[in-house]
């Protein structure tokens, strides 16, 4: 039993000692286990955590790109905004500047000074011819009322004049005929039409003439004030001014009022192909009309012959003038023309056409009166036409004028203050120079490398619309200035 008792014993003890021994194992299992489960716990909450804040960052990351984005294309339309706007204001306040211009019509006035054009003596004359009323070719108004007021006034005019200079009178009663390319082209004939015809000379005579005309019959409809009385007025004023001035001419100044010019130019063809004094002239000045009053544009010149731009910008007081004008007229786009073509076509002699522009729709109305022509008109014209026929008389370039005939101008007058002219051939220069530098810019932006910009097509494509903007830009403030 003892011993019995004692194995039991020993039994349980060694039990109770496998039992300790395996609870500790177990309990280092669980411990170890437990410890494994917080770590893996632990980072699964920081890669939780870290996994926000990459979310978060993304997050401000977008929204930074967003709100990026959105700040360049606000910035972008504001630029374009702020371009429109500016260059709106720029041909507004160009035009303004152009309308202020032409709303002054004279710089400064000399009406009056002695030796100086009189507009107030050159309106006396405007009244009393449209007094006489529609002057159409073959009428008496204009064949008999007409000339013997012209004449009437020439009279005095001579006997103001000085004893330096010498005047002469013809009375010049054409017939001819011409062909003409106008309106699909016609033959002119003409029968015992009347030119008035006046030489400015000095008193010893002269070889070479320089040629002003205008003309004094009318349409039918109206009494022709701009077109073309006035001028008529502005040439016997300019007349008086020059025959009575103590200067010495060097070269004669034919007066040339014709008759005919509304039935299709056919006085100014008598004169260059009959007259004998046709063959003195080699340059003239034409005055017209296509609107009623406002300032006398230079719209035509030559053909070539570049002293004659050079004579008008050195001479002239109020310049007007623009070779656009002269581009549209000539293309044939209205249907108009004067007495320049025929003085250029059948007379090969060079010239200057100057014409009132304003108020074209009473043009050929029986609302073309005196009353509607500004004095400041009158006295622009004049002092326009009298300092150029002044410097031409005086000019040594007359008598040779063939041997500077090459050549053709481009000019145009800025705000009427002066003119700019300079060769055609140096206006072909600069326009290659800009098409020039058009194409490199241009073609840096289309040759560069696609991969190095991710914005190329959107930076060609801008490049190409700042051309174009350039250019209508250019192009319009041309318009305004020139027309």
């Amino acid at each position: 039993q003892l011993a019995g008792r004692r194995l039991g014993r020993l039994v349980v003890a060694v039990a109770a000692m496998e039992w300790s021994s395996e609870s500790a194992a177990v309990r280092r299992h669980r411990g170890t286990a437990e410890r494994r489960e917080g770590e893996a716990a632990a980072s699964h909450r920081q890669r939780e955590a870290s996994a926000q804040e990459d979310a978060k960052g993304v997050g401000r990351m977008w929204g930074k790109t967003e709100n990026g984005g959105g700040s360049r294309v606000a910035k972008t339309a504001l630029s374009e905004a702020r371009t429109a706007l500016a260059l709106a204001l720029y041909l507004l306040a160009l035009r303004a500047l152009v309308q202020l211009s032409l709303q002054r019509l004279v710089l400064s006035r000399t009406s009056g000074l002695q030796g100086e054009f009189d507009a107030r003596q050159a309106r006396d004359y405007l009244e009393h011819i449209t007094a006489i009323g529609p002057r159409t070719t073959g009428s008496t108004e204009n064949e008999i009322l007409t000339v013997q007021y012209l004449l009437e006034q020439i009279k005095l005019i001579e006997a103001q004049s000085n004893s330096l200079h010498s005047i002469s009178v013809d009375i010049q009663r054409p017939t001819g005929s011409f062909s003409i390319d106008f309106l699909g082209g016609f033959t002119s004939y003409y029968d015992n039409i009347t030119n008035v015809v006046v030489k400015l000379e000095p008193r010893d005579g002269a070889e070479s003439a320089i040629l002003a005309n205008c003309h004094f019959d009318s349409v039918a409809n109206s009494p022709g004030a701009s077109d073309d009385a006035v001028s008529c007025a502005v040439m016997l004023e300019v007349l008086r001014v020059m025959s009575a001035s103590p200067e010495p001419m060097q070269h004669a100044v034919v007066f040339l009022f014709n008759g005919a010019e509304e039935n299709v130019l056919q006085a100014s063809h008598g004169f260059i192909t009959q007259h004998p004094w046709a063959s003195l002239i080699r340059a003239f000045i034409n005055l017209e009309a296509a609107g009623v009053g406002g300032k006398e544009l230079v719209f035509q010149t030559g053909p070539e012959n570049p002293w004659l731009v050079q004579a008008y910008v050195s001479a002239a007081k109020h310049p007007f003038a623009s070779v656009v004008a002269q581009e549209v007229f000539q293309s044939g786009i209205i249907p108009s023309d004067t007495d320049f073509r025929i003085y250029r076509d059948f007379g090969n002699i060079p010239g200057i056409d100057l014409a009132f522009i304003e108020n074209g729709y009473i043009y050929h109305t029986k609302y073309d009166t005196a009353d509607r022509i500004l004095i400041d008109s009158i006295q622009r014209a004049g002092d326009n036409i009298l300092a150029v026929l002044k410097h031409l008389a005086t000019s040594d370039t007359l008598a040779s004028s063939s041997e500077y005939r090459h050549g053709s101008m481009v000019f145009f007058d800025v705000l009427g203050l002066l003119v700019i002219a300079y060769p055609s051939r140096v206006g072909s220069i600069i326009n290659y120079m800009v098409v020039m530098a058009v194409v490199l810019y241009l073609g840096k932006k289309l040759l560069r490398p696609k991969h190095r910009n991710a914005n190329y097509m959107r930076d060609f494509l801008c490049g190409l619309g700042i051309t174009f903007i350039s250019w209508f830009t250019s192009l319009v403030t041309v318009l305004i200035i020139a027309v």
